[in-house]
């Protein structure tokens, strides 16, 4: 039975933990591609409400690296790192990204999937984050994202 097989399992809890945000700008899928592989464009918009980003480095190709670091309303830095896996210019671009520990160690791993496209002169966003490696215990910037609140997915600051 369908139902009891074990991958169907594993699949259907992938997906559980699996959060899509679909947004619509009002711009062509290249400026949006842009806004989220310009290091001075990520470092704007990227992270809850409230944050910046001192350090934003993005080697925007596939093996290329993410470096990030998070500077929440208290001061307090929440380094992340991550890996592109694919990039398709205008279209789509799949990476993981990590909140590192003291040590620089990752504490958890997100894969996050974004694709691009056209309708009309609107762009369509769709942003799927899949948690791959879950956290032994709960993690600092879990807490800020969760105090932020539906602030936290506020994206629509002017690049």
């Amino acid at each position: 039975m369908a139902e009891n097989n074990p991958r169907n399992a594993a699949a259907t809890n992938a997906v559980a933990r699996e959060l899509v945000i679909t947004r619509v700008f009002d711009a062509p899928c290249s400026l949006a591609f842009r806004a989220w592989t310009g290091p001075k464009h990520v470092a704007q918009w990227w992270g809850p409400h409230e944050f910046t980003n001192p350090v934003c480095e993005l080697d925007v190709r596939p093996g290329g690296a993410i470096r990030i670091h998070m500077r929440g309303p208290n001061g307090t830095v929440y380094p992340m790192t991550g890996i592109y896996q694919e990039v398709v210019e205008f279209e789509r671009l799949v990476f993981t990204s990590a909140e590192l520990d003291d040590e620089g160690n990752p504490l958890f791993e997100v894969l996050n999937t974004v694709t691009f496209a056209e309708q009309g002169r609107k762009e369509h966003s769709r942003c799927g984050r899949a948690l791959s490696k879950r956290p032994p215990r709960p993690c600092r910037i879990s807490r800020e994202w969760k105090r932020a609140g539906p602030k936290a997915l506020n994206v629509s600051k002017p690049i």
